[in-house]
């Protein structure tokens, strides 16, 4: 297994997975797969966002096949450069216990401490996933906050906890 710095012929394995993520568990992404199935170039999309500056997403293969993600986004405006988000985290299932998640936040961590700028990587958790919330913690991340029904999901709401891990 390897991982890397995904490229815009990636867009094809990432939008796959990305669809598979959403219509697996809704309850951790805000966007809906109903809302990205309506896109109507979804994978030029795609194919933009993996080449946009200050945006790193990572991914896990195993072989050709890619079985997890990553992303890693710089905030643009000049007072908030300092901070870095950690979107679309996601492992297929059959891949989950494997130490797929742990390579990937290793390599996404280690990324951001190789941009001298960034001093601290925020991310959301749904807050029942406790096997995420296990693996973030165990990376040094802390939680700062709770928002109560921050998504609703199919007419059930769901919390999510706000973590952060400085660099």
């Amino acid at each position: 297994m390897e991982v890397r710095l995904l490229k815009s012929e990636d867009a094809k394995a990432y939008w796959e997975l990305r669809l598979e993520a959403l219509k697996s568990n809704p309850e951790a992404f805000a966007l809906s797969y109903e809302e990205a199935i309506q896109r109507k170039d979804p994978l030029k999309e795609v194919a933009s966002r993996l080449q946009e500056e200050g945006s790193y997403t990572f991914g896990m293969f195993d072989e050709d096949r890619l079985i997890g993600n990553v992303t890693l986004v710089q905030e643009k405006a000049l007072k908030m450069q300092h901070r870095g988000n950690i979107y679309a985290m996601y492992v297929s299932a059959e891949n989950r216990k494997a130490g797929v998640g742990r390579s990937l936040m290793k390599t996404v961590i280690q990324h951001a401490k190789s941009i001298s700028v960034l001093e601290k990587l925020n991310l959301t958790v749904e807050a029942n996933n406790e096997k995420a919330k296990n693996l973030y913690t165990s990376l040094g991340f802390k939680t700062y906050g709770y928002e109560e029904k921050a998504l609703k999901v199919d007419g059930h709401f769901h919390d999510e906890e706000h973590m952060v891990l400085f660099l």
